[in-house]
């Protein structure tokens, strides 16, 4: 009869797993985060109303611009709030044609390596404070929201959204995770409406895939607010919407609003966008974004009800600088993109609450 060496007792399986992993740390629950730092019932208000305010817009029950404005990353609490403080005057101001939402993103993605965002290291040390990093951010959406202004963020990582996911009001999937379908199912669970980017080539097919993929519902693995594994299974999301920001060329323009309304009416979807101003349509000229919005503002104001939003890169300070070891940070300038300063936003915006009204003035004579 055939013999076999005896087991071992225990399987040594450190030559196997885990060879490439430095260090395994605890991350704090979902849950706990929320019980440190509960959401006050006028942020609830304030985020249920400005979603639901979001979601009339995209189904043609309020005419007004969705305008994402702010800075392209967050890195210090006080200088976002003074901005948030700044963006709230002028919201009020220009209320009835804009919907403001303040652009308040933790996490960038990186094309090869670079700083990650508030969240992944928030002293820009590389001590990689992770922990913190969601106490401050939640910290944060919790001050501006107690200002009356709704926020608006990326989701990049999957598990990010449990900690943050209750306080913001609009939601961005990027050009280089609009084709993820980890990010599709995600987006077909969360609460709040979402924009889908273009592809990084400019390509809008995968947005509109994107859109219709997270209508549906879906099930996945994921983690609950207590900290568990869990199998997730969604109703989808119906306030999902594209947003074109340019690829190998700029696609703000009237003919590319409508080559890619007339690709989501091929789809069945709803034929609306919104334009970032930023990225490939200003071709990275941060300057650039006041003449892109300025073409935006004449479509709307020439009647195109099918432009929805914009999105505008704008921080206290214009330009951006590099994060250099052992120097100090000029205050109010972007440690990641170059935005367009606070007093340059403030025209633009103007124009685009200018330019809702011309539209609405231009329907109403129609009627």
């Amino acid at each position: 009869m055939k013999t076999h060496p005896t087991p071992p007792t225990t399987l040594d399986t450190t030559r196997i797993d885990d060879l490439r992993i430095g260090a395994v740390r605890p991350l704090i629950t979902p849950a706990l985060l929320q019980e440190w730092q509960p959401a006050h019932a006028s942020a609830q208000t304030t985020v249920q109303d400005s979603r639901a305010a979001i979601s009339r817009v995209l189904h043609g029950q309020d005419d007004r611009l969705v305008v994402v404005v702010g800075p392209c990353s967050i890195h210090h609490h006080d200088q976002a709030m003074a901005y948030a403080r700044l963006l709230k005057a002028e919201a009020d101001a220009l209320q009835q044609d804009l919907l403001v939402v303040m652009r308040v993103y933790f996490e960038k993605p990186r094309t090869t390596v670079g700083w990650k965002g508030y969240i992944n290291d928030p002293h820009l040390d590389g001590s990689f404070a992770i922990n913190e990093g969601l106490e401050m951010a939640r910290a944060l959406l919790l001050d501006i929201l107690t200002l009356g202004l709704p926020v608006g963020t990326e989701f990049l990582d999957l598990l990010s959204p449990q900690f943050i996911s209750d306080l913001v009001s609009w939601g961005a999937i990027g050009a280089r995770t609009t084709e993820s379908q980890s990010h599709r199912q995600l987006a077909s669970g969360l609460s709040c409406p979402v924009g889908f980017k273009n592809g990084t080539d400019g390509g809008v097919k995968v947005a509109s895939d994107a859109i219709q993929a997270a209508q549906a519902s879906h099930a996945f693995m994921g983690m609950t607010k207590m900290g568990q594994a869990a199998i997730f299974e969604t109703r989808g999301n119906d306030d999902c919407h594209v947003i074109l920001r340019g690829g190998a060329q700029p696609n703000y323009g009237a003919g590319d609003v409508a080559a890619a309304c007339a690709l989501l009416q091929k789809a069945g979807l709803r034929e609306q966008v919104m334009v970032d101003v930023s990225h490939a349509n200003s071709s990275k000229q941060h300057r650039r974004q006041i003449e892109v919005a300025a073409d935006v503002a004449a479509q709307v104001a020439a009647g195109d009800g099918r432009i929805m939003g914009v999105m505008i890169e704008s921080h206290l300070r214009e330009g951006r600088q590099d994060i250099v070891p052992g120097q100090a940070l000029q205050v109010g300038v972007s440690v990641t993109d170059a935005c367009i300063s606070f007093e340059q936003t403030v025209p633009v915006l103007q124009q685009l609450a200018g330019a809702v009204r011309a539209r609405r003035a231009r329907c109403t004579a129609r009627a």
